[in-house]
């Protein structure tokens, strides 16, 4: 039973559970992987490549954004990103946008992560939205961001994180994190 739950990629504390607590540890099934006990290879995480595409430092910074922003008491205000798939050969990659007062979060298909590419996915979500619903956007510094003037000719502030401060559009990242499990 335990050997087959661990090639289901069950854990041992999920394989232990409620009807084996008290009669069997959790910790004596690590040991006895790391002994080899069973015929399981260990899936771990997968290495990421290393980003290639460069990073930029113009444009205005997160900081400089309007103090309602930060108090999400008004819907205009937009967090920016892109998600890339790491399944299969597909590479998949979406551009997605969430709004900081009510979380509304829109996912839109792009064919690569260019600059281009997300520009067409931010005229994509400004067309389909009325125009009185932007009012600031807030990205990272990934070069799919180096539009941004563009964007402002649309009457859109845009703004950027800090770089390495993933938590500063924390909004955004754990709706990517949602997205990433489906």
């Amino acid at each position: 039973m335990i050997e087959s739950k661990l090639c289901e990629r069950w854990s041992p504390e999920q394989i232990v559970g409620p009807e084996l607590k008290g009669k069997l540890s959790f910790k004596t099934i690590y040991n006895w992987l790391y002994k080899n006990f069973f015929d399981v290879s260990r899936k771990g995480k997968t290495a990421k490549t290393k980003e290639t595409r460069g990073k930029f430092n113009i444009g205005k910074s997160i900081s400089e954004r309007p103090e309602e922003v930060k108090k999400k008491e008004v819907f205009e205000h937009w967090e920016l990103d892109s998600v890339v798939s790491s399944r299969g050969e597909s590479k998949a990659c979406f551009a997605t946008f969430v709004e900081l007062k009510t979380r509304f979060y829109v996912a839109i298909k792009m064919p690569d992560r260019s600059k281009n590419s997300m520009l067409e996915a931010i005229k994509q979500l400004t067309s389909n939205i009325p125009k009185e619903a932007f009012k600031t956007f807030t990205s990272d510094r990934g070069k799919e961001f180096s539009y941004w003037k563009k964007v402002e000719e649309m009457g859109i502030d845009f703004y950027f994180a800090d770089p390495y401060c993933s938590w500063q559009r924390g909004c955004n990242e754990n709706s990517n994190g949602l997205l990433r499990e489906f």
